[in-house]
């Protein structure tokens, strides 16, 4: 579960720059990544929208932004370029540390790598630069402008169209993307370094992942993204660029939860995660939430307290029968159990002992598969009865509230 909020910053030069800030819901991100999209594209591009949300389902926070002039982002594209974005990338960083989320992570897709390496140098807390479909060379972009190049240098300015749109750049645009030292940046990067790329880019050769792996120092990944175009818009193809970084990344990143702050085992420790309703569950290994349905107010982001009270007696039922069944060589293939709860007197109960009360009920209904005798069958439905859950809950249960603090 993620959650996405608008965060606005200021660029080097004083410009608004709009970004959206993907987050995991209900829990401390691992780490904080600053994404760069590719050139001309904007925050929204398929890239920067399906890595960020697949990195924070797996409990990264990422920033993706528009650079400057593009996008919701002020200022003017034709006077920025490459020199522009890396500044852009080092205000993001500011921006994000200044919101007490130090971004320990730089990934950039196409022109937008090779920022990030650039920009890698001016962000001290980053530990690791990942980069999808990057040109080695920062001029690679001036391929797609044709003859318009001519113009912008005899006239200062110009028109250039890619993928259908039209922008016009300067010549200070051009001399901000020449003479980047991209391969020395790459030898004192100091940093790990994931190479991703298409091996059938068509925009963005596999030759420059090779130059741009050969360049860096160790630690150095390379890993192909078979199958993706240099935009990543076939199927799955940004959400596996996404796993592999994750993947990557997770030795760099801090680890929210340490061993010694979780519960003892046999202790559950419950907080308060945000929303209306929603609880942080924590045990000594796992964590979940818990919440109320939409239709009382809550966000439906996880089970009930009353789902959590019938899962713990159907688990317990069914791991009981296992148990009882692998002990006595019963040949028992699955289990299914199917629990509902209701405060209404239970018709079927003639002599409950509390006259003139409600008593509440669980109805449970057990479902047995396998090759066994039907005495086997009788005796595995009595046995049911006697799981440690189900006995707790008819036994006479007191909790002893303390107050703390």
């Amino acid at each position: 579960m993620i959650g996405t909020e608008k965060f606005t910053f200021r660029g080097a030069k004083g410009q608004m720059l709009d970004g959206r800030l993907e987050k995991p819901l209900y829990r401390e991100p691992r780490g904080v990544a600053l994404f760069a999209h590719c050139f001309t594209c904007t925050k929204h591009s398929h890239a920067a929208t399906r890595i960020s949300a697949a990195l924070a389902e797996k409990g990264l926070a990422v920033l993706r932004f528009d650079f400057t002039g593009l996008g919701g982002s002020d200022g003017d594209f034709a006077n920025a370029g490459f020199a522009s974005n890396v500044e852009d990338l080092a205000a993001a960083a500011n921006a994000l540390e200044a919101a007490g989320m130090e971004p320990c992570l730089l990934i950039g897709h196409s022109l937008g790598g090779a920022a990030a390496i650039a920009a890698a140098a001016h962000i001290s807390q980053v530990r690791g630069v990942a980069t999808v479909n990057a040109p080695f060379d920062t001029t690679h972009v001036f391929e797609h402008f044709g003859d318009c190049i001519e113009t912008v240098e005899r006239e200062g300015e110009g028109d250039i169209t890619l993928a259908g749109r039209t922008f016009r750049i300067t010549r200070d645009f051009l001399e901000q993307g020449r003479n980047q030292p991209q391969a020395q940046r790459l030898r004192d990067l100091g940093r790990s370094l994931l190479v991703l790329h298409a091996p059938r880019d068509e925009v963005v050769g596999i030759d420059n992942a090779r130059e741009i792996f050969e360049a860096a120092r160790h630690p150095k990944s390379f890993l192909a993204l078979d199958g993706a175009d240099h935009l990543l818009t076939r199927p799955g193809s940004a959400e596996y660029a996404a796993t592999m970084i994750a993947a990557w990344a997770m030795p760099l990143l801090k680890e929210v939860i340490d061993a010694g702050d979780l519960p003892v085992r046999g202790v559950v420790e419950v907080s308060t995660a945000g929303g209306r309703f929603a609880q942080w569950v924590r045990t000594s290994s796992h964590s979940f939430i818990a919440d109320e349905p939409k239709s009382v107010g809550g966000r439906d982001d996880g089970p009930t307290p009353y789902d959590l009270l019938l899962a713990a007696l159907g688990s317990c039922t069914a791991m009981t029968l296992q148990m009882y069944a692998q002990r006595k060589g019963i040949a028992l293939d699955n289990v299914h159990v199917e629990l509902s709860h209701s405060r209404d007197h239970h018709p079927d109960c003639e002599d409950c002992g509390q006259e003139g009360k409600a008593i509440q009920f669980i109805d449970r209904l057990i479902e047995l598969n396998g090759d066994f005798t039907e005495a086997q069958h009788k005796r595995m439905i009595e046995i049911a009865d006697m799981c440690p859950v189900h006995r707790t809950l008819e036994s006479e249960i007191r909790v002893i509230t303390k107050v703390q603090g």
